[in-house]
């Protein structure tokens, strides 16, 4: 029998943000900290100068130490090369979903083990940049059995697991919407349910290649009367019907945000925290669109979160720190406001308070960087300072 590892403590954090701060200092920010972690869970949080024994210790030198970033909302699950779609983009291509398609047909003729492995590879990328959660969405394969595989490879990895049936109608079906959807609600769910937590849709009236509101309605009332929790791909190429949709539903999350309404803000923002808004400015970098306001929404209240959506057409960057910096540049969020929406934020939207913030009883995912503060990771964008404390288990 493996013998426990005991108790680890770290010291020598010269800034810790908890995330688990009250009131308007949400960062719970401290000086000169300390942590004990054992079995796997925050035991302590306080100074080092009143840090308890523990069976062995880590210092980290002045380091600066966060909560594992969060990533709620990535499309790992794929295989194939879109970077002449990117190309063509930068040159003023317009994107409206239709290059998912070119995912879908190199995703259906690999096999299990080629698509294991390059999860495996972005995971491991994900790590090495400090992110210690993912969401992993289906939706490359569109057809039964690709689908239910394409989950049960991305459950090896996360219990963060979506359904995706519903991101584009495929071309076999393009003339027979309506018997697509009755697949995505009928067998298809139900090969692909017993290995998610969560049912998505996109949701969106600008592409023809998206669901209409009544058509994302239907996937998204019978996932939940499969047991799964709901999310929404809403609002990216303009405005429409998403966000209201799944404030009306209760999703924990309706993710883009790209082109609201005031009617949309004010609906999120009533929501008390229920729908988050999940924005992803790597999709406006990789697209050319403009970015979210992300301080209009957080001035009215609405609980946001950030995430990757890393996939193979709109965004194929992992990582949380670019992001962070994106935010902070590009969409009005200070550095601690971004840091909070991707890292406690963004567990909101995953329903989760096991992570994402720092304090007794929390997974210990920690977060540690090569700079003083965290202010460094929009300051040095592009620098990879950030990644993952690896501890004994």
């Amino acid at each position: 029998m493996r013998e426990s590892a005991g108790s680890t403590l770290i010291r020598g954090i010269g800034e810790l943000l908890t995330c688990s701060g009250s009131g308007p200092d949400k960062l719970g920010l401290r000086r000169d900290a300390a942590v004990v972690v054992e079995a796997g869970r925050i035991a302590w949080v306080g100074t080092s100068t009143s840090a308890p024994d523990a069976d062995r210790s880590v210092d980290l030198g002045g380091r600066a130490v966060l909560p594992g970033f969060v990533d709620s909302h990535s499309h790992l699950v794929f295989a194939g090369d879109r970077s002449r779609e990117f190309a063509a983009r930068m040159a003023g291509e317009r994107y409206d979903g239709g290059g998912i398609g070119v995912s879908v047909a190199a995703t259906r003729q690999a096999s299990d083990d080629e698509l294991r492995a390059l999860v495996a590879a972005r995971v491991a990328e994900m790590r090495a940049q400090g992110t210690t959660t993912v969401e992993i969405k289906g939706g490359y394969g569109l057809t039964v059995e690709d689908e239910a595989r394409a989950l049960r490879i991305a459950a090896e990895f996360t219990t963060e697991t979506t359904f995706l049936g519903a991101h584009v109608v495929p071309a076999e079906y393009s003339g027979d919407r309506a018997a697509y959807v009755d697949l995505v609600t009928g067998p298809m769910l139900a090969a692909a349910a017993p290995h998610a937590r969560w049912v998505d849709v996109f949701c969106e009236p600008h592409s023809p290649h998206a669901f209409t509101e009544e058509e994302a309605r239907a996937v998204l009332v019978a996932g939940e009367l499969a047991g799964l929790g709901l999310r929404v791909h809403g609002n990216q190429l303009g405005p429409g019907p998403g966000v209201q949709l799944a404030v009306e539903l209760g999703a924990a999350s309706v993710d883009h945000c790209t082109y609201l309404s005031d009617a949309d803000i004010e609906a999120l923002a009533s929501s008390a925290g229920t729908t988050v808004a999940t924005l992803l400015p790597g999709v406006e970098f990789s697209t050319r669109s403009p970015y979210p306001d992300a301080r209009r929404l957080l001035d009215a209240g609405v609980s946001v979160a950030l995430a990757t959506d890393c996939n193979p057409g709109t965004c194929y960057s992992s990582s949380m720190p670019f992001v962070i910096a994106l935010a902070v540049r590009e969409m009005g969020l200070t550095p601690g406001e971004a840091v909070y929406a991707a890292t406690a934020g963004s567990a909101l939207s995953l329903r989760r308070s096991d992570v994402g913030r720092i304090e007794v009883g929390a997974r210990a995912d920690l977060t540690v960087l090569e700079a003083p503060s965290h202010l460094h990771l929009a300051y040095r964008a592009g620098v990879p300072i950030a990644r993952a404390l690896d501890l004994p288990d």
